[in-house]
């Protein structure tokens, strides 16, 4: 796990999350990530796929995706009505990770549509062709979602969160992030290490004033821009601030953070 393979996706595991993903991938368990946004879910996902040589399909959930998003519909081409696969069932017939990246952001038929997946059975039922599909042993259901920003129009119901063995991520270690920045960003760790820092005070007004601390992507876009001649204080507002918040006064006591961080 020290040596960086090109080919893979950089992550650097903070526990045993990447011996879960292989036993649960190993045994045909589907997969449920929690954590805020920014903390390395979607990485760590292309990490383990990459690393295990599997096909990742990856949807990006919002608002408007339904079930026959998912798993397909007939369309018009060339004069005639053909079935087009959606990404679940292309990975379902192919093999693969499917990842649903914020499952409660999609409407509620699409958990409807995963359950038959997500129990012994693993199957997917398309009523429109009138198929039943069986998933094949590397084929793997993952869902991930934010539970800071859940309520009661946007939860997983308990029936649906205890079909899945579950993985809680939280931003790393300061050592461990600093470290992820300065690979990310190829800012040196000594310049990096105050970054975090400030990130972790900032992070100290999530609930007060901020819907969400500052993520450890933001870090690595910061320290992108510092890198590449940017002042530190430019980088931090663009990266840090703005993104953060749209409050002035907000903005203002971030503003002081930052000064208090780097003068």
């Amino acid at each position: 796990m020290n040596a960086i393979n090109a080919d893979i996706p950089f992550y650097l595991p903070v526990g045993g999350e990447c011996e879960l993903f292989e036993h649960a991938h190993k045994n045909n368990l589907p997969l449920m990530l929690k954590g805020p946004t920014g903390c390395g879910k979607t990485r760590f996902v292309a990490h383990m796929a990459a690393r295990l040589g599997l096909d990742l399909h990856t949807v990006s959930c919002h608002d408007d995706l339904t079930a026959a998003d998912l798993t397909g519909r007939y369309l018009l081409k060339g004069g005639e009505t053909l079935w087009v696969d959606g990404p679940l069932t292309h990975a379902v017939r192919t093999g693969g990770v499917c990842y649903l990246d914020e499952v409660v952001e999609a409407r509620k038929d699409v958990t409807v549509v995963l359950h038959p997946l997500t129990d012994d059975r693993r199957i997917l039922p398309l009523e429109r062709t009138g198929e039943t599909l069986e998933a094949p042993d590397d084929f793997m259901l993952i869902v991930s979602y934010n539970p800071g920003y859940q309520n009661i129009l946007k939860s997983l119901k308990p029936s649906t969160r205890q079909r899945f063995v579950g993985l809680s991520f939280n931003y790393p270690a300061p050592d461990i992030e600093v470290r992820i920045v300065a690979q990310e960003s190829g800012l040196d760790a000594e310049h990096c290490a105050p970054l975090v820092n400030m990130a972790t005070r900032i992070r100290a007004m999530k609930d007060q004033d901020l819907e969400e601390g500052a993520s450890t992507r933001l870090l690595v876009y910061c320290a992108t821009l510092i890198r590449s001649g940017m002042s530190t204080l430019d980088a931090a507002r663009a990266a840090l601030i703005e993104p953060l918040s749209d409050d002035d006064d907000v903005k203002a006591g971030l503003e002081e953070v930052v000064l208090a961080t780097f003068g």
